[in-house]
């Protein structure tokens, strides 16, 4: 059995670490708020647009760049999206071990992988598949950067360079779920189980002209869309381990303290012990 000092000094460590978890789970808490209401405000947007999208499918003819291309898919991005920090439990290794799959599911192809977030670059670069490390969209959640980096990704498959991109990120549902979510970016998947009912609207100037502009509005909401649920879903992991670190070091601390407790009983009645026979021994 550990000595006093020892046992007290992990009891200390323990109460320490106590008090950094339980700040982070109230941070990551006031975040989790803040991320919640905003993927909360622009997801009935996002979905509104990209219905308008479909029912205008119509309009897009067999030429648009962004459609599916008849020669096959031979070239793929992957974008993993993860988070800049850890603590966050399985949040970031969950969004590697499918990133990793999809590299099995499409052996034989050319696939690159392009990474958002620190944590899932430090692991992903290993399989020497990472094309592009994009960096900074967490600490300060800018539409422009985000649409600039959209704006390349689909110059990219307009180009050429690659026949289909995958967003791969963490969907958020509640503080305790996340969503393992896998879309793809481009081609446009327009394809419905249910025929789009034909609608009375009249479109100025027309179909055509608002569809050339929707898509690129589309795809850049699309990719902002993922990162701000990445985010919230980020916060949500966060807090939820954060929780669990804390409750696991408080039972952690009770069972030591109880230890320490039944060990400090020990050596106080052997000192008494011992002072009693040292004592009977005086008098005999």
């Amino acid at each position: 059995m550990a000595n006093l000092k020892e046992i007290r000094n992990r009891i200390n460590s323990i109460s320490s670490t106590m008090q950094i978890t339980s700040a982070m789970k109230m941070v990551s808490a006031a975040k989790s708020k803040k991320a919640q209401e905003a993927i909360h405000a622009m997801k009935p947007y996002a979905n509104t647009l990209g219905n308008l999208l479909k029912s205008l499918k119509s309009a897009l003819g067999t030429t648009n760049p962004f459609l599916p291309r008849e020669k096959g898919e031979k070239r793929i991005l992957v974008v993993a999206i993860t988070s800049d920090r850890g603590l966050c439990g399985a949040f970031n290794s969950t969004i590697v071990k499918h990133t990793l799959s999809l590299l099995e599911k499409y052996e034989g192809k050319e696939v690159e992988i392009l990474t958002i977030g620190k944590k899932g670059n430090d692991i992903l670069k290993k399989t020497g598949k990472v094309s592009r490390y994009c960096e900074g969209f967490f600490d300060h959640m800018d539409f422009q950067k985000v649409a600039t980096l959209a704006q390349e990704l689909m110059d990219a498959y307009t180009k050429g360079t690659y026949d289909r991109i995958i967003l791969v990120y963490n969907s958020f549902k509640n503080v305790a779920t996340q969503i393992l979510t896998e879309e793809v970016f481009l081609p446009l998947q327009l394809t419905t189980e249910e025929e789009q009912e034909e609608s009375d609207f009249i479109y100025e100037p027309s179909a055509e002209a608002i569809i050339e502009g929707l898509i690129p509005k589309h795809l850049k909401l699309q990719l902002y869309k993922g990162l701000r649920d990445s985010l919230a879903a980020e916060h949500g992991a966060r807090m939820t381990a954060m929780h669990k670190a804390t409750d696991n070091a408080s039972n952690l601390r009770d069972e030591l303290t109880l230890t320490y407790n039944k060990a400090r009983q020990t050596a106080i009645t052997n000192e008494i012990l011992e002072i009693v026979s040292g004592a009977n021994a005086l008098k005999s």
